[in-house]
């Protein structure tokens, strides 16, 4: 029995750093991800979103509407796009997720405020989102205090009481409820967790195994063999989908849509989301040499899909640069269906885009993953 060598552990960690090196995909995980993360997360995450979208119906075209509208996009906490011509069409901008905030000026603003009558103006907010929705409220609110002294200082003494009252309505989460956020989007972050893990795993198993080699020798065409993997997961993503509403129904009284036409939206949403990850993960294991591998691709996917889709942090509050990133993650689409169809009563011509782009995503991903599994083995 020899004894304890120093130069055989040298030559140990020489073998296994050689080893490292040579493993492309974990040595990206080891020194990429970390540098991506903090980059990514260090400028993207933002809890106090400025320049939400909001739009002003003005039923007064007055110089002290035009100021009050002035001293709101002052505040750099809303940036009116949209001036509506009547109540419906500032409803579909708001049900469609257009704007965050809507403001109602009265027909009779201007002279009950020169008469002191402290008229009021309506402000609803999107409370689907009840962190992006505080600052535009918070701000709105400051308005009665700040807004219009300079206007009528000219025409009356100094005021000695704000010259307006601001109304504030949280719309489809009046109870400002953090659970009616978090549920519908925990379902698209169960979903992408588990199916595409799942999935990378499953197949990258068969790689290790050489049973994936006897199933190319067989007929089977790429597309037929990804079928036939991928067919049974989609059940478990529509159980797992029951499993979540149901239980949210129960315990936290989320509310369901509420139309045929949002339940529709809603399920075809589901389905083309669990193909999105299914095809996802299985892209993943056509690049990845391990199960370990596999794995590691897909917590680096999940990351970004957590909190750069809208599900935690505000999607509106993040840079433009990080925004197109979340454009491109199929979970961020979803979110908008699921919330869209559960909370807001949304039909499937409010959320048409979204569908879209989920289906985009979904034939990209399955179509570069056939590409891939045919030149996956030699």
């Amino acid at each position: 029995m020899t004894g304890f060598s120093f130069l055989r552990v040298l030559a140990l960690l020489v073998k296994e750093f050689t080893q490292l090196t040579r493993d492309r995909v974990t040595a990206a995980m080891i020194f990429v991800l970390p540098i991506v993360q903090l980059l990514l997360f260090g400028f993207a995450i933002n809890n106090d979103p400025h320049h939400l979208p909001a739009a002003v119906f003005a039923q007064d075209h007055s110089n002290l509407t035009r100021a009050l509208v002035a001293s709101m996009e002052r505040t750099e906490y809303v940036d009116v796009r949209y001036l509506p011509r009547s109540e419906a069409e500032m409803e579909r901008l708001m049900r469609q997720g257009k704007i965050l905030l809507a403001v109602t000026i009265p027909p009779d603003f201007t002279r009950r405020a020169l008469r002191g009558d402290k008229p009021q103006i309506l402000a609803e907010a999107d409370a689907t989102d009840p962190v992006a929705a505080s600052g535009a409220m918070a701000a709105v609110a400051a308005l009665p205090t700040e807004a219009l002294r300079h206007d009528l200082r000219n025409i009356a003494p100094e005021p000695t009481a704000p010259a307006f009252e601001v109304i504030a309505h949280r719309r489809y989460n009046p109870e400002n409820l953090t659970s009616r956020n978090v549920l519908p989007g925990l379902l698209g972050v169960i979903l992408t967790m588990t199916l595409v893990m799942m999935t990378a795993m499953a197949v990258t198993r068969e790689y290790e195994r050489g049973t994936m080699e006897s199933l190319l020798s067989t007929p089977a065409t790429s597309a037929e063999i990804m079928v036939g993997k991928l067919t049974p997961y989609v059940l478990v993503g529509i159980i797992q989908t029951m499993i979540v509403i149901t239980l949210a129904k129960l315990l936290f009284a989320l509310p369901l849509a509420g139309s045929a036409a949002g339940w529709f939206a809603f399920v075809f949403a589901v389905l083309l989301f669990i193909l999105g990850n299914l095809s996802l993960g299985y892209l993943i294991s056509t690049v990845a040499k391990s199960q370990l591998q596999a794995m590691q691709l897909s917590v680096f996917y999940l990351l970004p899909s957590i909190f750069l889709s809208g599900f935690i942090f505000p999607f509106l509050g993040m840079p433009r640069w990080a925004q197109l990133i979340g454009e491109a993650l199929p979970v961020t689409h979803f979110l908008r269906v699921v919330r869209g169809s559960l909370l807001k009563s949304q039909t499937m011509a409010d959320m048409g885009g979204e569908l879209i782009a989920l289906g985009l995503i979904v034939l990209i991903f399955s179509s570069v993953a056939v590409m891939r599994s045919r030149t996956t083995l030699d």
